[in-house]
């Protein structure tokens, strides 16, 4: 019966975020504030798989993010909406509430693709190359969407608005609410269940030290592959998430300034902890909710926080490396919590 304590009071989280979403108890602002959380709590534990759990270190997650967002958009579009680029759409707007997993999907499976791209170079190198690698593949991404016309180019892609409207005539709910709330949940217990696992002990394998990893019959080179792969599938679903939440997609959205933002969130938690993972997504954006009045009162522009949060990352990095909870879950403080879920 304690077993089934964690899905129990994760649906009736559910519930009540969706009845005080209904009810208007909760305001648009924050709604959305609570989304960016969910999104960035994804983008945040998928890193955390590479950089954290493998300890390699990838600082391009923004053009993953990117091509799930595009594969998504374009698949959505495609199918159900409109369009001067894709014509007339091959299904009815009835059918969306269904087939929105199969949309994300596509954005899962487009961005884990691209992540086999940057693994493969991965085999050959460690540490600082790796991050080049990684940085030079999300520049890559941007440039090649900023010159692709058929979506938009330089001036973004939309359309995306149109599914969301399409499930509200369905059914009067907060979806957008409800597909991230699930993906989140979805997330966590993935790569839980992945790095826990016989076989996904081979990537903390690498992290302590691939040689002996190798010498123990752990076939690196497939492990780093399924990270890699796992790790940007989850930044696409994000990404995905992301463009039919804000309706409207452009290259700049997917930066520097993100993949930054996905760092300092992997080192504030903690390397290869999911619940620090999921406590910086959290903090960072209390943080960077808080500022915004904060700039406003100074007369200070918004662009300022672009500064603060690095420096944030900076001081991280000096004061305390290891985040804040180090490569430990709540259940290793607090350890009666064990009881409630089934993970090994």
């Amino acid at each position: 019966m304690q077993r089934a304590t964690v899905p129990a009071a994760l649906c009736a989280l559910l519930v009540l975020l969706v009845g005080l979403a209904q009810v208007g108890f909760i305001s648009q602002y924050l709604l959305t504030v609570a989304m960016n959380v969910g999104i960035f709590i994804i983008l945040s534990a998928s890193l955390n798989l590479v950089n954290g759990y493998m300890g390699e270190f990838s600082c391009g997650h923004a053009g993953f993010m990117a091509v799930g967002a595009y594969a998504s958009s374009i698949a959505g579009v495609f199918l159900f909406v409109p369009d001067a680029v894709f014509g007339q759409p091959l299904l009815p707007m009835s059918l969306t509430p269904l087939a929105f997993p199969i949309i994300l999907g596509v954005g899962f499976a487009a961005a884990a693709l691209a992540g086999v791209v940057v693994a493969v170079p991965s085999f050959k190198t460690r540490g600082d190359y790796l991050a080049v690698i990684t940085l030079a593949a999300g520049y890559i991404i941007k440039s090649a969407i900023q010159n692709i016309d058929a979506v938009g180019g330089p001036r973004g892609f939309m359309g995306m608005g149109k599914l969301v409207e399409g499930m509200e005539t369905v059914a009067k709910l907060p979806w957008m609410l409800l597909w991230i709330f699930a993906s989140v949940v979805f997330t966590v217990w993935l790569i839980r269940r992945f790095v826990y696992s016989t076989y996904g002990k081979g990537v903390m394998a690498i992290h302590q030290d691939e040689v002996a990893a190798e010498i123990m019959s752990v076939n690196t080179n497939r492990m780093k592959l399924i990270a890699f792969m796992l790790s940007s599938g989850l930044a696409g679903l994000a990404g995905g998430l992301f463009a039919y939440m804000v309706s409207y997609i452009d290259p700049k959205m997917f930066g520097i300034e993100l993949s930054t933002a996905c760092l300092l969130m992997v080192y504030l938690g903690g390397m290869g902890s999911l619940s620090g993972s999921v406590m910086s997504a959290i903090l960072y954006w209390v943080l960077v909710e808080a500022l915004k009045p904060t700039l406003d009162v100074m007369h200070l522009p918004q662009t300022l926080k672009w500064v603060v949060i690095p420096m944030g990352l900076i001081l991280l990095m000096q004061f305390r490396p290891e985040g804040l909870m180090g490569n430990r879950e709540l259940s290793d403080l607090f350890p009666k919590l064990k009881r409630f879920y089934r993970f090994k």
